[in-house]
Protein backbone atom coordinates (compact mmCIF):
# COMPACT_ATOMS: atom_id res chain seq x y z
CA UNK A 1 0.00 0.00 0.00
CA UNK A 2 1.54 3.46 -1.08
CA UNK A 3 0.33 6.69 0.49
CA UNK A 4 -0.09 8.66 -3.19
CA UNK A 5 0.02 12.40 -3.32
CA UNK A 6 -1.44 14.18 -6.15
CA UNK A 7 -0.29 17.07 -8.04
CA UNK A 8 -1.00 20.89 -6.56
CA UNK A 9 -3.84 22.15 -8.46
CA UNK A 10 -3.11 25.43 -9.74
CA UNK A 11 -6.31 26.34 -7.45
CA UNK A 12 -7.07 25.80 -4.04
CA UNK A 13 -10.25 27.07 -2.23
CA UNK A 14 -9.10 25.88 1.48
CA UNK A 15 -12.55 26.18 2.71
CA UNK A 16 -13.53 23.64 -0.05
CA UNK A 17 -13.03 19.82 1.29
CA UNK A 18 -13.10 18.67 -1.84
CA UNK A 19 -10.92 20.85 -3.53
CA UNK A 20 -8.24 20.28 -1.15
CA UNK A 21 -8.35 16.57 -0.96
CA UNK A 22 -7.99 16.56 -4.94
CA UNK A 23 -5.01 19.13 -4.83
CA UNK A 24 -3.07 17.50 -1.95
CA UNK A 25 -4.65 13.87 -1.45
CA UNK A 26 -4.21 11.41 2.15
CA UNK A 27 -1.48 14.10 2.99
CA UNK A 28 -3.39 17.25 2.77
CA UNK A 29 -5.27 15.65 5.60
CA UNK A 30 -2.95 15.48 7.86
CA UNK A 31 -1.82 19.39 7.26
CA UNK A 32 -5.70 20.47 7.18
CA UNK A 33 -5.91 19.19 10.41
CA UNK A 34 -2.89 19.93 12.01
CA UNK A 35 -3.36 24.14 10.79
CA UNK A 36 -7.37 23.59 12.53
CA UNK A 37 -6.47 22.31 15.65
CA UNK A 38 -2.91 23.73 16.73
CA UNK A 39 -2.31 27.18 14.76
CA UNK A 40 -4.82 29.93 15.30
CA UNK A 41 -4.34 30.73 11.57
CA UNK A 42 -6.38 27.76 10.77
CA UNK A 43 -9.33 28.20 12.17
CA UNK A 44 -11.34 28.48 9.30
CA UNK A 45 -10.45 25.07 7.92
CA UNK A 46 -13.30 22.51 6.81
CA UNK A 47 -12.23 19.82 9.29
CA UNK A 48 -15.73 18.15 9.72
CA UNK A 49 -16.33 18.09 6.17
CA UNK A 50 -12.86 16.69 5.10
CA UNK A 51 -13.01 14.44 7.29
CA UNK A 52 -16.19 12.80 6.10
CA UNK A 53 -15.63 13.68 2.61
CA UNK A 54 -12.52 11.39 2.86
CA UNK A 55 -14.31 8.73 4.01
CA UNK A 56 -16.69 8.88 1.32
CA UNK A 57 -13.82 8.46 -1.02
CA UNK A 58 -12.40 5.78 0.40
CA UNK A 59 -15.47 3.67 -0.37
CA UNK A 60 -15.72 1.57 -3.69
CA UNK A 61 -13.29 0.46 -5.92
CA UNK A 62 -9.55 1.15 -5.90
CA UNK A 63 -9.67 2.22 -9.79
CA UNK A 64 -12.32 4.69 -9.12
CA UNK A 65 -10.82 8.28 -9.83
CA UNK A 66 -10.22 10.11 -6.53
CA UNK A 67 -10.05 7.12 -4.42
CA UNK A 68 -8.66 7.16 -1.26
CA UNK A 69 -7.00 4.14 0.80
CA UNK A 70 -9.22 4.13 4.55
CA UNK A 71 -6.01 3.37 6.56
CA UNK A 72 -4.11 5.31 5.17
CA UNK A 73 -6.90 8.11 5.72
CA UNK A 74 -7.66 7.10 9.31
CA UNK A 75 -4.20 7.72 9.98
CA UNK A 76 -3.28 10.92 8.55
CA UNK A 77 -6.47 12.06 9.98
CA UNK A 78 -5.43 10.80 14.14
CA UNK A 79 -1.76 12.24 13.45
CA UNK A 80 -3.08 15.45 11.98
CA UNK A 81 -5.65 16.31 14.97
CA UNK A 82 -3.76 14.55 17.70
CA UNK A 83 -0.26 16.39 16.79
CA UNK A 84 -2.19 19.70 16.21
CA UNK A 85 -3.57 19.67 19.40
CA UNK A 86 -0.55 19.57 21.08
CA UNK A 87 1.01 21.70 19.53
CA UNK A 88 -1.20 24.39 20.13
CA UNK A 89 -1.26 23.43 23.94
CA UNK A 90 2.35 23.87 24.17
CA UNK A 91 1.78 27.36 21.95
CA UNK A 92 -0.36 28.04 24.90
CA UNK A 93 1.76 27.19 27.74
CA UNK A 94 4.98 28.78 26.32
CA UNK A 95 3.74 32.13 24.87
CA UNK A 96 0.46 33.02 27.65
CA UNK A 97 -2.36 35.28 27.03
CA UNK A 98 -0.30 37.33 24.29
CA UNK A 99 -1.37 34.66 21.65
CA UNK A 100 -4.91 35.84 21.51
CA UNK A 101 -4.33 39.07 22.19
CA UNK A 102 -2.74 39.04 19.08
CA UNK A 103 -5.57 37.90 16.82
CA UNK A 104 -7.55 40.33 15.39
CA UNK A 105 -10.33 38.04 14.16
CA UNK A 106 -13.35 38.33 15.89
CA UNK A 107 -13.97 34.74 15.06
CA UNK A 108 -11.21 33.82 17.17
CA UNK A 109 -12.17 36.43 20.34
CA UNK A 110 -15.51 35.01 20.29
CA UNK A 111 -14.15 31.46 19.79
CA UNK A 112 -11.81 31.86 22.82
CA UNK A 113 -14.72 32.95 25.33
CA UNK A 114 -16.91 30.05 24.00
CA UNK A 115 -13.77 27.64 24.58
CA UNK A 116 -12.75 29.71 28.15
CA UNK A 117 -16.93 29.01 29.24
CA UNK A 118 -16.51 25.52 28.19
CA UNK A 119 -13.61 24.39 29.84
CA UNK A 120 -15.48 26.28 32.76
CA UNK A 121 -18.81 24.58 32.59
CA UNK A 122 -18.00 20.68 31.84
CA UNK A 123 -14.09 20.66 33.61
CA UNK A 124 -11.45 19.37 31.74
CA UNK A 125 -11.69 16.03 30.83
CA UNK A 126 -15.55 16.84 28.98
CA UNK A 127 -14.68 20.00 27.91
CA UNK A 128 -11.64 18.34 25.62
CA UNK A 129 -13.94 15.83 23.98
CA UNK A 130 -16.79 18.55 23.68
CA UNK A 131 -14.80 21.06 21.47
CA UNK A 132 -13.27 18.61 18.93
CA UNK A 133 -16.92 18.98 17.85
CA UNK A 134 -17.07 22.65 18.21
CA UNK A 135 -15.67 24.44 14.84
CA UNK A 136 -13.75 27.35 16.37
CA UNK A 137 -13.98 26.38 19.36
CA UNK A 138 -11.57 23.16 18.45
CA UNK A 139 -8.95 25.64 17.21
CA UNK A 140 -8.94 28.33 20.22
CA UNK A 141 -9.56 25.72 23.23
CA UNK A 142 -5.80 23.69 22.89
CA UNK A 143 -3.70 26.87 23.41
CA UNK A 144 -6.40 28.18 25.83
CA UNK A 145 -6.29 24.84 27.89
CA UNK A 146 -1.97 25.70 28.16
CA UNK A 147 -2.62 29.49 28.93
CA UNK A 148 -5.02 28.33 32.09
CA UNK A 149 -2.49 25.57 32.53
CA UNK A 150 -4.52 22.44 32.60
CA UNK A 151 -2.52 19.44 33.95
CA UNK A 152 -0.17 18.31 30.39
CA UNK A 153 -1.37 14.67 31.37
CA UNK A 154 -4.89 15.56 31.43
CA UNK A 155 -5.13 17.21 28.22
CA UNK A 156 -2.85 15.07 26.23
CA UNK A 157 -5.10 11.70 27.98
CA UNK A 158 -8.34 13.84 26.59
CA UNK A 159 -7.18 15.37 23.33
CA UNK A 160 -6.24 11.87 22.02
CA UNK A 161 -9.64 10.37 23.19
CA UNK A 162 -11.72 13.08 21.57
CA UNK A 163 -9.26 13.16 18.76
CA UNK A 164 -9.44 10.38 17.98
CA UNK A 165 -13.47 9.48 18.41
CA UNK A 166 -13.86 12.88 16.34
CA UNK A 167 -11.49 11.73 13.28
CA UNK A 168 -12.53 7.93 13.27
CA UNK A 169 -16.16 8.86 13.49
CA UNK A 170 -16.72 11.38 10.76
CA UNK A 171 -14.33 9.48 8.39
CA UNK A 172 -15.92 5.63 9.32
CA UNK A 173 -19.00 7.32 8.97
CA UNK A 174 -18.67 8.96 5.30
CA UNK A 175 -17.29 5.60 4.41
CA UNK A 176 -20.26 4.00 5.35
CA UNK A 177 -22.22 6.02 3.99
CA UNK A 178 -20.24 5.49 0.46
CA UNK A 179 -20.65 1.90 0.77
CA UNK A 180 -24.12 1.70 1.41
CA UNK A 181 -25.21 4.11 -1.09
CA UNK A 182 -24.40 3.45 -5.23
CA UNK A 183 -22.58 6.11 -7.09
CA UNK A 184 -22.92 8.36 -3.84
CA UNK A 185 -20.49 10.57 -5.63
CA UNK A 186 -23.84 12.24 -7.65
CA UNK A 187 -24.60 13.73 -4.74
CA UNK A 188 -21.39 14.80 -2.87
CA UNK A 189 -22.06 18.60 -3.00
CA UNK A 190 -25.02 18.47 -1.07
CA UNK A 191 -23.69 15.58 1.20
CA UNK A 192 -21.05 17.83 2.38
CA UNK A 193 -23.68 20.88 2.64
CA UNK A 194 -25.48 18.68 5.00
CA UNK A 195 -22.56 17.95 6.97
CA UNK A 196 -21.44 21.77 7.37
CA UNK A 197 -24.66 22.62 8.31
CA UNK A 198 -25.02 19.66 10.95
CA UNK A 199 -21.55 20.20 12.58
CA UNK A 200 -22.38 24.07 13.20
CA UNK A 201 -25.58 23.14 14.86
CA UNK A 202 -23.60 23.05 18.38
CA UNK A 203 -21.44 26.04 17.99
CA UNK A 204 -25.30 27.31 16.87
CA UNK A 205 -26.58 25.93 19.92
CA UNK A 206 -23.65 27.59 22.23
CA UNK A 207 -23.68 30.95 20.72
CA UNK A 208 -27.71 30.77 21.65
CA UNK A 209 -27.23 29.79 24.63
CA UNK A 210 -24.29 32.56 25.48
CA UNK A 211 -26.77 35.11 23.73
CA UNK A 212 -29.42 34.03 26.71
CA UNK A 213 -27.43 34.13 29.46
CA UNK A 214 -26.10 37.81 28.66
CA UNK A 215 -29.47 39.14 28.55
CA UNK A 216 -30.37 37.13 31.65
CA UNK A 217 -27.28 39.12 32.94
CA UNK A 218 -28.25 42.73 31.91
CA UNK A 219 -31.92 42.47 32.89
CA UNK A 220 -31.22 41.03 36.84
Amino acid sequence: MTLAVPPVALAVNPLDAQSLLAAFGTLGIAFVLFAETGLLIGFFLPGDSLLFTAGLLCAGPAAKPGHLSLPWVLLAAAVGALAGAQTGYHLGRRAGPALLARTKSRKLADGAERAADVLHRYGHAKAIVLARFLPIVRTVLNPLAGILAVPPRTFALWQVTGGLVWTVGLVLGGYALGSSVPNVDRYLLPIIGVVVVVSLIPLALELLRARRAHQAGEGA
